[in-house]
């Protein structure tokens, strides 16, 4: 059974960074695209972030060139690191397949002050 445990939100001014973690297990995590989804008060879950089993990245248009997808597949761990936050990226953030399983984690909530 998979479990996906995100971590690393917190309270930031605009502008500011944070580095999010996910550590996956019950999958064979190293074979898997993976992505990185948002959800924002009264707003659909989206998807901001994917990395292919090779690394290859693809970003939403509103996080390009800001938010930065990597993997360690050996630690099964999924990063995401954000720089330049603004107020509108404040959301609660999830790790989960590109293709995502019906389990979610608790995600880790992210709020950017202005």
């Amino acid at each position: 059974q998979v479990q996906l445990v995100e971590s690393g939100g917190g309270l930031v001014q605009d502008g500011g960074s944070l580095r999010l973690s996910c550590v996956v297990s019950g999958i064979v995590f190293s074979i898997r695209t993976m992505g990185w989804y948002r959800q924002a008060p009264g707003k659909q879950r989206e998807l901001v972030a994917r990395i292919t089993r090779g690394g290859t990245t693809n970003y939403a248009d509103s996080v390009k060139n800001r938010f930065t997808i990597s993997r360690d597949n050996p630690k099964n761990t999924l990063f995401l690191q954000m720089n330049s936050l603004k107020t509108e990226d404040t959301a609660v953030y999830y790790c989960n397949a590109d293709s995502p399983f019906a389990t979610w984690g608790q995600g880790t909530q992210v709020t950017v002050s202005s």
